[in-house]
């Protein structure tokens, strides 16, 4: 077996992940329009429980163990349920820029929660890395804000996002060495759907009102981004740390960039390319090792005989 193949397996899903969740910015401007930020979010992970429910019965998979459900029910609360509200919320009030500026204070948390709270390590190049793709995150916002306006409430929603997104990420690390990805990402994520159960009569009412195009991309909110991105973000979170994980998000911006392109005809401007260049620049530079590092030990010289 190629001693490498988990490293590339980690690495691919953290590419699926990414590129899912850059999708999920171009479903939301439909879905958002008709749908409130409550019952966007329940209908989501309704569709993400379901489908994720039907996996794990072909599998077969179990009810996690006991020592996974505190990082599931935490994740599950602040991840799943307040940070995918509060954003949808948080966004309706604020201009992209201002969006980009305060969300994406979340992978910084990340790096940092992870060191304090699992002991991960902060190495040089990640947070190189992070700064560089922070810059170009907020690059692209800033290019794509137009004559957009914030509010105060909607700079604390994105905080409070920001926040949850870190602490949901934290949380899940220490359940994903006792339960499978699957079971982490299905239990999750009922847990968030049980938590935006008071936001049911809205989702109800809108649904009756709401364009087809509008329900169905909500409903590949749920399937896509939410059931198959978590998951595959879970699988690669099991064998890095957190801090390396949260800063391969720092790659979303570009990705929307690219997919409001060619799926919107929104043309980029030279700034937002070049912050788009920087987002992926610096997730190469906070996902890479030292020479050493990738070299692994030296072997010990071998001492010659009397």
């Amino acid at each position: 077996m190629n001693p490498r193949r988990p490293d590339l397996l980690a690495a691919g899903a953290a590419l699926v992940t990414v590129i899912l969740w850059a999708s999920a910015f171009v479903s939301i401007r439909s879905a958002g329009a008709h749908y409130s930020p409550g019952a966007l979010a329940l209908g989501r992970l309704l569709a993400g429980v379901l489908t994720l429910g039907i996996i794990c019965l072909v599998r077969r998979e179990g009810r996690p163990p006991r020592a996974a459900w505190p990082g599931i029910l935490v994740s599950g609360i602040l991840w799943f349920g307040v940070y995918m509200v509060v954003l949808n919320w948080g966004e309706q009030q604020v201009d992209a820029g201002t969006a980009a500026l305060v969300v994406n204070i979340g992978p910084i948390l990340i790096a940092l929660l992870g060191a304090r709270i699992l002991g991960d390590a902060l190495p040089p190049r990640l947070l190189a890395g992070m700064a560089v793709s922070f810059a170009g995150a907020v690059t692209v916002g800033l290019s794509m804000s137009g004559e957009g306006s914030s509010s105060l409430l909607g700079v604390v929603l994105c905080l409070l996002a920001a926040v949850a997104y870190a602490g949901g990420v934290v949380a899940q690390k220490p359940a994903l060495g006792s339960a499978s990805a699957l079971q982490v990402t299905t239990y999750g994520c009922l847990v968030g759907a049980v938590v935006c159960l008071p936001f049911a009569g809205q989702l109800v009412h809108e649904a009756a009102d709401a364009p087809v195009s509008a329900t169905l991309n909500m409903v590949y909110l749920g399937v896509f981004p939410t059931a198959l991105a978590f998951t595959t973000w879970a699988y690669a979170l099991a064998r890095t740390t957190a801090g390396r994980m949260g800063a391969t998000t720092y790659a979303v911006p570009a990705l929307v960039v690219l997919m409001s392109w060619l799926a919107l005809g929104e043309v980029p401007g030279p700034l937002t390319l070049a912050g788009g260049v920087l987002c992926l620049a610096g997730v190469a530079v906070s996902r890479s090792r030292s020479r050493a590092a990738a070299a692994g030990p030296r072997p010990a010289k071998a001492t010659e005989s009397a």
